[in-house]
């Protein structure tokens, strides 16, 4: 957006019959920035600046009207073309060819994604995803990727039934159940539940990263007496990568891990076992709830 004296420089300078690119070097602006400034404000002939800024202004305002929310016939040329199975660039390419004259006929193709993907829109059907060619539930950035995340790099899995019974029916004190919870301004604390008594701690972290949750619950699970320290149940997140340097220093005889994505299993082992399951969270029981 251009500054509040620049449109009236420009007015001053299309008057005094200067060229776009003197006054975008008069301004230190872009020539195509005061061309796009002008033609989208009357022309070199009709521009004003008074008119010019509160366009701009209203231009600015949010949230905006989907472009397919305000013209039904566009509306209907995107949906008959999907139903075809065209893809969304190809019905942006197609409408820019054939409504050259017409801007307001012309979309991104990011456009028609997001009104397929965002139902509270109510644009376009939900039934129309079902002729997208890639049959993906969401959208999702291009530069979207989880390189560098470490997903998939616990390492050593074996199945949750592999789990001590005790642990599942709750008979015996000493298996909890951990998660991370996060925080405004970036603050985090890990709960550690125990099963039978649902006992919970709360522990303070420095950070999310393996290394600050590790070491902070080395340190919470240290203080329990050896009787306690039977097998803890963790998501597959990546705060518990380094879950053999848990074991080994809390010498925990087993480490068991729910998985947080649905309908997976895989798990990582240790010296002494690490398992995932599916079945719901119990680290967001309280202390007060009664024992199954």
């Amino acid at each position: 957006m251009l500054a509040l004296r620049e449109p009236e420089e420009i007015s001053r300078g299309l008057s005094a019959g200067e060229s776009i690119r003197q006054i975008a070097q008069r301004l230190q602006r872009a020539a195509s920035t005061i061309s796009r400034e002008v033609q989208r404000n009357g022309g070199v002939l009709k521009y004003r600046a008074h008119e010019a800024d509160a366009t701009a202004w209203k231009r600015a305002l949010r949230p905006k009207q989907c472009a397919l929310a305000g013209d039904a016939r566009l509306r209907r040329l995107v949906a008959s073309k999907l139903r075809l199975e065209w893809s969304p660039a190809q019905i942006a390419g197609w409408l820019k060819r054939a409504f050259r004259a017409n801007e307001d006929m012309h979309l991104s193709h990011e456009t028609i994604y997001r009104s397929l993907f965002i139902q509270a829109r109510g644009v376009l059907t939900k039934e129309l995803v079902a002729h997208l060619r890639s049959h993906q539930t969401m959208r999702r950035s291009k530069n979207a990727s989880s390189s560098g995340q470490g997903r998939g790099g616990i390492v050593g899995a074996v199945s949750i039934s592999e789990r001590p019974a005790q642990a599942q029916d709750r008979a015996v004190p000493g298996h909890w159940e951990g998660d991370m919870l996060a925080g405004s301004s970036n603050t985090y604390i890990v709960t550690l539940v125990e099963r039978h008594s649902r006992y919970t701690m709360l522990i303070k972290l420095a950070g999310t990263d393996t290394e600050s949750v590790v070491s902070a619950l080395i340190k919470q699970v240290n203080k329990l007496p050896r009787e306690l320290r039977r097998s803890i149940t963790w998501d597959r997140g990546t705060a518990m990568a380094s879950h053999r340097a848990f074991s080994i220093a809390t010498d925990v005889q087993d480490i068991s891990a729910i998985l947080a994505a649905f309908g997976k299993e895989g798990a990582m082992r240790t010296r002494t076992d690490c398992c995932v399951s599916t079945f719901p969270r119990e680290s967001r029981l309280t202390a007060t709830r009664k024992p199954n």
